[in-house]
């Protein structure tokens, strides 16, 4: 029951009639059964994940708070963590450490045969598990206190609208909103209408059409020329990002609508002038969740400059692995590992050439920074949607030595058509970086909102694509 179909559309109407009738009690138990049913409708089997997860850290972080003796609180979080990276571990990572295994062995003419299973990954499973584990560490900081209320803990580990894909909230900022009486208003009513409307342009509009360019390209078995090769990196670059951000808003519309204030996951990511503005910018919820439970207690930057470049490998090889089982996503985790560090080690170098004088250098010089970036975005997306280590090799080979401009005409009227959308969503993006918020488009004109809304509904119905298509981070 993908955000983009019309029975997520009558669930969400339904769930939505029931609770703005309810009482605040009784609210949240409404959306604890639709969390679980929404969650049911992909594999009622994996429900049990969720709840053994919500109750493993229910039941961890009240031990952690109440104990007074010394060694207690780390047991408990010790076992809260290696519940919840067990399951991650055997559904998510099985079959690709098994593999891994036995390719190693077989350098050393050691032949092993592991017992492979067909293992279904549960959809959202590295987004729960995260998002419970974070609770248990923040109880285990002194950073929170716990709940006592496990029906509200367990709503938290399974709200609806962000389960699935994100954002990975911390009980900090979701829990008291979920113990506390939301206000529903319209004016936020409409705001989330907006958001919702507008991740619904994002993913129908410009990435599932994007993704008709995108798949072919590198489904391909024949050898791509570098102009596809080219003209794939760039569709995809902006394809994950509608597609995800697309989602996030969507979320976040979706409990907006509600009451609740879900965080934002994105902030004009392709604006970003470094890596380190990047992860600032691009999934903000998972960036900053590996930087306070990964990159600072491994000692962050304060251990001299050679433990600092470790621990960011260290962080970007986890983010990688985090997206999949496959070395093509290892591969693009060390890649942005590189690009932190080489970032870092060339900081002094670039503030001391990085002060162009007169009126119009500044501006130049920060459209040239966020040109590069950009485009070594891209060449790291190659990594991230490449099939296979060989592929990567081969379209990087066609990149430098065979740029032959063969491009089918499909491509080019497919292109054609979405280059005046493309801008449209540009456009709205370079008002937002201006404004710094989203909201400003809708808190224009009524005669300007108006024809945002045109736009985007012409969009969605009449050249978006029909089949509901699934978010690409729905397999993470």
């Amino acid at each position: 029951m993908p955000f983009n179909s019309l029975s997520f559309a009558i669930f969400f109407v339904v769930v939505f009639g029931l609770y703005v009738c309810l009482p605040h009690k009784w609210q949240n138990k409404l959306l604890l059964a639709a969390s679980y049913f929404f969650y049911g409708c992909w594999d009622w089997r994996f429900l049990s994940l969720i709840l053994l997860s919500t109750a493993v850290d229910y039941f961890c972080a009240l031990k952690i708070y109440r104990s007074s003796r010394p060694k207690v609180p780390k047991r408990y979080l010790v076992a809260s963590i290696a519940v919840n990276l067990s399951i991650l571990g055997f559904f998510k990572y099985y079959g690709f450490f098994a593999s891994s295994l036995q390719s190693l062995l077989q350098q050393f003419n050691i032949s092993i045969q592991p017992h492979f299973i067909n293992i279904i990954l549960p959809v959202g499973i590295s987004f729960y598990t995260f998002q419970a584990m974070s609770y248990t560490i923040d109880v285990y900081r002194r950073e929170m206190v716990p709940t006592k209320h496990f029906l509200d803990f367990a709503l938290f580990v399974s709200f609806f609208p962000q389960i699935v894909a994100g954002p990975i909230e911390r009980a900090r900022h979701l829990l008291p909103q979920i113990l506390s009486p939301r206000k529903l208003s319209l004016d936020k009513f409409g705001e989330g209408c907006f958001l919702i409307f507008w991740g619904l342009f994002m993913k129908v509009f410009v990435a599932d059409n994007l993704a008709l360019v995108v798949d072919p390209i590198f489904a391909s078995k024949a050898t791509v020329s570098g102009a596809e090769v080219l003209i794939g990196l760039y569709a995809f670059a902006f394809q994950i990002f509608c597609d995800f951000a697309g989602y996030s808003n969507i979320a976040r519309g979706l409990g907006m609508c509600m009451g609740f204030d879900i965080m934002v996951n994105f902030n004009l990511p392709y604006f970003a002038v470094n890596p380190q503005d990047f992860w600032q910018r691009w999934h903000i919820s998972l960036s900053s969740w590996l930087r306070d439970y990964v990159y600072i207690p491994l000692g962050g930057n304060r251990r001299g400059t050679s433990a600092t470049y470790r621990n960011l490998m260290i962080t970007m090889l986890l983010g990688g692995l985090w997206h999949g089982a496959a070395w093509t996503f290892v591969l693009w985790g060390a890649y942005h590992g590189m690009l932190l560090i080489v970032h870092r080690a060339l900081a002094p170098v670039f503030k001391k050439y990085s002060r162009p004088q007169g009126p119009f250098l500044p501006q130049a010089g920060f459209i040239i920074k966020v040109a590069v970036f950009f485009h070594l975005t891209c060449l790291g997306w190659l990594l991230f949607r490449a099939r296979s280590i060989e592929q990567v090799f081969s379209m990087l080979k066609a990149l430098l030595f065979d740029f032959s401009v063969n491009v089918p005409g499909d491509v080019n009227l497919l292109l054609g058509k979405l280059a005046f959308f493309t801008a449209f969503l540009l456009v709205i993006q370079i008002f937002q970086y201006r404004k710094n918020d989203l909201m400003v488009s809708f808190r224009c004109p009524v005669w300007l909102r108006v024809g945002v809304y045109l736009v985007i509904f012409y969009s969605i119905v009449i050249w978006g694509v029909n089949s509901a298509k699934y978010f690409i981070y729905f397999q993470f």
